[in-house]
């Protein structure tokens, strides 16, 4: 199979999200500067969530570059992806709906975890439908950046509990991490 069918729904998938967060934004009932400040948690949960989306989106274009076939497998690893981030707006909206409180920061970061692992296996779903010696296999390596990105998420998840703020640190961390695409690709294509 050619990739352009998955790429332009996983393209169109992620614009959605996007809509969907943006559209969680009220629009304030006054004029002045302090009708905004109520909206601040929400602005601030949803600038982090569209960086996500925008590293996700990117390096899912990075990887699909590298890529040639996919598979009924693919396919399927791509919708797991897709479903986890499909999930962001809610938790977006619940974590600066509750202005960071320690259970939606808690559930945001257990999204971030299970949509890193879900880009691993559609990594590894792309390999191991074009083997060991594929562009992206060559490129992804040990993906020491994508394993210490979970570590950080699942440490960041319990410790939400104690301290929201150096969780939501810890997510803004690895957001910085990934803020450059993903140059492994761009390397071993070049």
């Amino acid at each position: 199979m050619h990739k352009t069918r998955l790429e332009a729904f996983s393209d169109g998938v992620l614009a959605i999200i996007i809509t969907i967060m943006v559209l969680e934004l009220k629009v304030p009932h006054g004029e002045t500067l302090d009708t905004l400040k109520p909206l601040l948690p929400m602005f601030f949960s949803y600038v982090l969530s569209f960086i996500y989306v925008g590293i996700y989106w990117n390096n899912h274009h990075h990887m699909l570059h590298a890529t040639h076939k996919v598979s009924g497998g693919v396919l399927w690893a791509n919708l797991h992806l897709l479903f986890w981030l499909s999930l962001l707006p809610f938790v977006t909206g619940w974590m600066g709906e509750n202005h960071f409180a320690a259970l939606p920061t808690a559930l945001y970061g257990g999204v971030l975890l299970m949509a890193g692992v879900a880009y691993w296996i559609l990594a590894h779903a792309i390999i191991n439908t074009e083997g060991q010696d594929s562009l992206l296999a060559k490129a992804i390596g040990r993906d020491v950046k994508g394993a210490i990105s979970v570590v950080i998420y699942a440490v960041a998840i319990p410790l939400a509990f104690y301290n929201q703020w150096l969780a939501q640190a810890l997510y803004v961390a690895v957001a910085l991490m990934w803020l450059t695409p993903d140059r492994r690709i761009e390397r071993v294509l070049t």
